[in-house]
């Protein structure tokens, strides 16, 4: 039997967006329907959910660093780039309910990208971070985003634009990219997000959204396909178990 939900990883109201001018949507509540399949649910009928994540983006531009702030609460300062792709399971509740994000952490580096995208297929939500002190990792961000969407459906992805590194911009450099970022995350429909992972500004805040809106589209993606099925059904069958395996150690024929 799985430990109880650690009680800083409970999330009983939607999180707020970062910035309403760039968001999924403004809304400040869950779905009514999400909510009532949640409190009406029976209990011991809800089983373990689990969406899956992938997190893209150019090499050094703080993709483990992000991850390894929240799943860990540290900041390695000594980088080391991964080779192919990382993953961290991360648990929570939400509204109730148990569920899990899969945080897939691929490389950025040219000669593993074959490898990184054959864990692209499957995902729930995609991640494409960029530096906020490199405007040029900002430009690759639309390339990386069409890699990732050619193994999903586009209509049932969630997207999330997020710099990294806001510590180390200028408040003249972060005006600046800021603005292109929610440029581009207007023309691609994504959230996007300004973070640091050194600081922890904004960390838990977005993974609780990526979480929340998560978790919110799959079990409304669940009614609709189900209709009036029962309420611990459509539950326990939201969120894929799909590539659910954890990556292997292998030799990469790309190099």
């Amino acid at each position: 039997m799985l430990p109880p939900v650690k009680k800083d990883r409970i999330i009983t109201e939607l999180p707020k967006c970062f910035s309403p001018s760039a968001a999924l949507h403004t809304k400040e509540a869950f779905h009514p329907q999400v909510k009532a399949v949640c409190q009406t649910k029976k209990r011991g009928t809800v089983g373990f959910n689990i969406a899956k994540v992938i997190v893209v983006g150019d090499v050094a531009v703080g993709k483990t660093c992000l991850i390894s702030r929240f799943c860990k609460g540290a900041f390695d300062k000594n980088y080391k780039a991964t080779i192919g792709v990382d993953f961290e399971m991360e648990r929570f509740e939400v509204l109730g309910v148990p569920f899990s994000l899969q945080l897939w952490d691929t490389a950025g580096q040219e000669r593993f990208k074959c490898i990184a995208s054959t864990y692209y297929r499957g995902a729930q939500a995609i991640i494409v971070v960029f530096d906020l002190s490199s405007a040029g990792s900002l430009a690759h961000a639309r390339q990386w985003l069409e890699d990732a969407m050619k193994e999903n459906d586009p209509s049932s992805v969630l997207l999330f634009l997020v710099g990294t590194k806001k510590d180390l911009s200028s408040p003249e450099q972060l005006a600046y990219v800021e603005q292109e970022a929610i440029r581009l995350s207007e023309e691609i429909r994504a959230e996007y997000w300004a973070v640091s992972a050194k600081s922890g500004d904004g960390i838990k805040d977005f993974f609780f959204r990526v979480a929340s809106l998560t978790f919110e589209a799959n079990v409304l993606a669940e009614l609709e396909r189900r209709g009036s099925r029962d309420v611990g059904d459509i539950i326990r069958i939201t969120g894929s178990t799909e590539d659910v395996r954890k990556p292997t150690k292998r030799k990469s024929n790309c190099c």
